[in-house]
């Protein structure tokens, strides 16, 4: 989470929440910042993460006629940030338990009086679900994988089971309880959480009350240490549990009755909680469990799951769309079990649904259509590495490949062609060194307001300047040698740089040029990529026989 702590201006807010203050886009706050010399100074963070004073913000608005009145829920989100920077679940929790009538120490005075003030104008319900909302978007923009994403949420709401009226719960990992509440959305239903941090529990737990849900029951805790539902059997228990965790407390609980299905490596915390939701279903019960793609084939938990697969207990793997969850861009799985009827050996399921979703959009469908789905025998999954990704099996299966190779040929002989066209036209120059002579400073060319920044590399701000010619030149070889310490490192510090000085018509010129030879380069790399594809898919049809040498 970005840090926001207060200045003397006040409230701080990121680029993002100036555009929704004023109801633009990012891109238009970017554009008021490189072309209004009266727009805010950063008052905090970073060179590429600045954070400006609401209050000055809010008054170039005002100027500008830019703006829109900040509404009372924002006012009091800046309040929160201020007062409680990263530790913002505490905060929300406070109000929370104000809008509950419950007592909230630590929540500073002028919070609490904001809060009661906007309680007569609004649904308790409507301003904590709002809050939540900004809380999630802020770990979005952050790449937190503090609280499961809207994303993660949708994806595991379609995929859960249809629920029997008065089912119950389980969420053993369950954050602020946005994924708990949301897959069991009844109010009949037993809604059953732990999670480790307290606020985040605590939060969960008023805000459930504030939902009209009277038969949740959410508690702190470390679910894997200290199990408060030891007795629970649950008919679904879903869980985004912690990635990449080894200290999960594995010496401790080497001999824990949980790991039926193999001890868990330190590496594999992963399945440790699998293992531990597992165990606090009922008969017939369900799992839907979010998973880093990896647990799929790492082979320190190929015994855990070979078990699963030969006990009939994982029935689905669905390979997320890359950019589902909050923290990263790479896929994430969900593997749905399910414990046997007869509580006893395998069921009469004797395939896994393999689906794999990870060429849809994020926001896209999740229903998958025919070629994303494949219902795959357990006996070929038990073979040495008994890889649970979906991709890897639905290849073998709906893979064309004598139309792949064709149209991966026809693809690179259009490349080849298209490159070939895109080198342009260079004749013999004056010679190595005849453009050092005059020669401008991109510094300078900054404060004579001709380059701007917006991102790593600068760009014109002025018709006098083509932004082409300038970042040719400064991405030119002699000029990553200057750039470069004799310790060998790399630092790209465009602005003491310098360029040569032309005219306008030549800059244009130089600059066609270069952009030539970007594009040029673009498609070297297609190339690359197609030339590595075009001979997978080749080696691959020949072995497998679905391709052969002609005649």
């Amino acid at each position: 989470m970005t840090d926001t702590g207060a200045s003397p201006a006040g409230p701080l807010v990121t680029g993002a929440e100036i555009a929704r203050l004023a109801g633009v886009t990012r891109a238009a706050v970017s554009n008021w910042r490189r072309r209004h010399d009266d727009f805010p100074a950063p008052a905090g963070g970073a060179a590429n993460s600045p954070l400006y004073a609401l209050t000055e913000v809010q008054e170039w608005l005002d100027r500008q006629r830019k703006g829109q009145e900040v509404s009372p829920e924002a006012e009091l989100w800046q309040a929160l940030r201020a007062a409680y920077g990263e530790q913002m679940a505490a905060g929300l929790a406070g109000v929370a338990a104000v809008l509950a009538g419950e007592d909230a120490p630590g929540l500073p005075d002028d919070v609490a009086a904001r809060v009661r003030e906007l309680a007569r104008t609004a649904a308790p319900v409507d301003l904590v679900n709002g809050l939540t909302e900004r809380f999630m978007d802020s770990a979005r923009r952050a790449g937190s994988d503090q609280v499961t994403s809207e994303r993660v949420v949708r994806a595991v709401c379609h995929f859960a089971p249809e629920l029997p009226a008065g089912a119950t719960v389980l969420d053993p990992a369950c954050g602020i309880g946005v994924l708990l509440l949301s897959v069991a959305p009844g109010a009949g239903t037993r809604c059953h959480g732990q999670e480790a941090d307290a606020d985040n529990a605590r939060f969960a737990q008023l805000r459930a009350g504030l939902l009209g849900r009277p038969r949740a029951s959410i508690v702190a805790g470390d679910s894997l240490r200290a199990d408060t539902w030891t007795e629970l059997r649950a008919d679904l228990v879903v869980c985004d549990p912690p990635a990449g965790v080894t200290e999960w407390g594995r010496e401790e609980l080497l001999l824990d009755a949980r790991w039926e299905l193999g001890t868990p490596s330190k590496a594999e915390g992963e399945l440790a909680w699998l293992q531990h939701a597992y165990a606090r279903t009922g008969r017939g019960g369900h799992v839907l469990m979010v998973m880093p793609a990896s647990v799929a084939y790492r082979r320190a938990g190929r015994r855990i799951r070979a078990e699963l697969v030969r006990r009939g207990i994982v029935r689905q793997v669905v390979a997320l769309p890359p950019g589902t969850a909050t923290s990263h861009a790479l896929p994430v799985h969900l593997w749905c079990l399910r414990r046997p009827e007869n509580g006893a050996g395998a069921d009469t399921h004797h395939t896994v649904r393999m689906v794999d979703l990870t060429g849809n959009a994020p926001d896209g469908p999740l229903e998958p259509r025919p070629d994303q789905v494949a219902d795959v025998p357990l006996i070929e999954l038990l073979d040495d590495t008994v890889d649970l990704t979906p991709g890897s099996h639905l290849r073998a299966r709906h893979r064309d490949f004598p139309d792949e190779y064709a149209a991966l040929r026809r693809e690179l002989g259009d490349e080849l062609r298209r490159l070939a066209a895109l080198l342009p036209e260079l004749g013999p120059g004056d010679g190595a060194g005849s453009l050092d002579g005059a020669t401008t400073s991109v510094a300078d060319l900054a404060r004579a307001g001709l380059v701007a920044y917006d991102g790593p590399e600068p760009v014109s701000a002025s018709d006098q300047l083509d932004t082409d010619y300038l970042r040719g030149f400064l991405r030119n070889s002699a000029h990553a040698r200057r750039s470069t310490s004799t310790g060998g490192t790399h630092r790209p510090d465009a602005r003491g740089s310098r360029i040569p000085r032309m005219g306008i018509d030549d800059q244009r010129r130089y600059g066609s040029a270069f952009r030539a030879l970007s594009a040029f380069e673009d498609g070297v790399r297609k190339v690359d990529e197609l030339s590595r594809r075009l001979a997978e898919v080749a080696r691959e049809g020949l072995a497998t026989g679905g391709l052969t040498p002609r005649e």
